[in-house]
């Protein structure tokens, strides 16, 4: 199962046993309750090696969120889980605007539903720069507007994945430190913008940007083999023209990230 295929009469018995056990804890400890047990990296790995999927394929991941998103509906268990594997996650956005449909949502709520699911992945996919490339994103929302993200990058020439989990009630920026955790038996090297100890390169960065093409132009000296489309130069004019105010509305800026 390293292929992140699950057999049919597996994902079957995994969906089933999904929902009953989902559907007890809710029951017991109410919908906000399991969306913390999901964001919780322990928790995911024994629910899903509980349901059958290897403990060490990065398919545990994809399957299991699969095998929720089929066993939830929204409508009986207060919670939905949105979003998945490829092209799957670009749908979140459409499958939020779904929801307020189903949950009391206001606009203002859904917008900002919205905006968290994109910055949650923008962050993960440029903020933080470890050499996985997100290609699974779950985002799974409560009826009291609570969320958790599970969503999981892949390391092309290692072959080794990467899971990052994100929860609302612990994230009190997206810019510093937002993660609930962080799964991968491999570390290395990373430039990790959302550290708390990159607080002064984020300010810097954001400095530049509002000092003009110019002076970043000073500073900016790279190999003949790094060659820097245009695209990047035109993208830093708009980013001057609107003028950030911090590091989050400069990552959040259209074509960035």
């Amino acid at each position: 199962m390293h292929t992140g295929r699950c057999p049919p009469w597996l994902f079957k018995r995994m969906k089933k046993l999904s929902g009953i056990i989902s559907e007890f804890i809710i029951y017991e400890y109410g919908t906000d309750e399991f969306i913390k047990r999901i964001s919780n990296p322990y928790f995911f790995q024994s629910f899903g090696c509980t349901l059958g999927f290897d403990f060490h394929s990065s398919g545990v991941t994809t399957t299991t969120m699969g095998a929720l998103k089929e066993a939830i509906d929204p409508e009986k268990h207060g919670i939905a889980v949105l979003g998945g594997k490829g092209g799957t996650s670009r749908k979140t956005p459409s499958e939020i605007e779904s929801l307020s449909q189903v949950f009391p949502l206001s606009e203002n709520e859904t917008d900002h539903l919205k905006y968290t699911s994109r910055m949650v992945a923008k962050v993960d996919t440029s903020a933080l720069q470890d050499g996985y490339q997100l290609y699974h994103h779950n985002f799974l929302i409560s009826e009291n507007g609570n969320w958790c993200v599970i969503q999981q990058g892949m390391n092309p020439s290692k072959r080794y994945a990467r899971r990052y989990h994100w929860l609302s009630e612990h994230v009190s920026s997206f810019v510093e430190e937002p993660h609930e955790a962080i799964c991968c038996d491999h570390t290395g090297r990373a430039l990790n913008m959302v550290a708390r100890e990159s607080r002064e390169a984020r300010d810097c960065s954001v400095d530049l940007v509002n000092d003009g093409l110019g002076e970043i132009r000073k500073y900016l000296t790279m190999s003949r083999y790094h060659w820097i489309d245009n695209r990047v130069f035109s993208k830093l004019t708009d980013l001057h023209e609107f003028q950030p105010r911090d590091y989050e509305e400069m990552l959040a800026f259209k074509g960035v990230g």
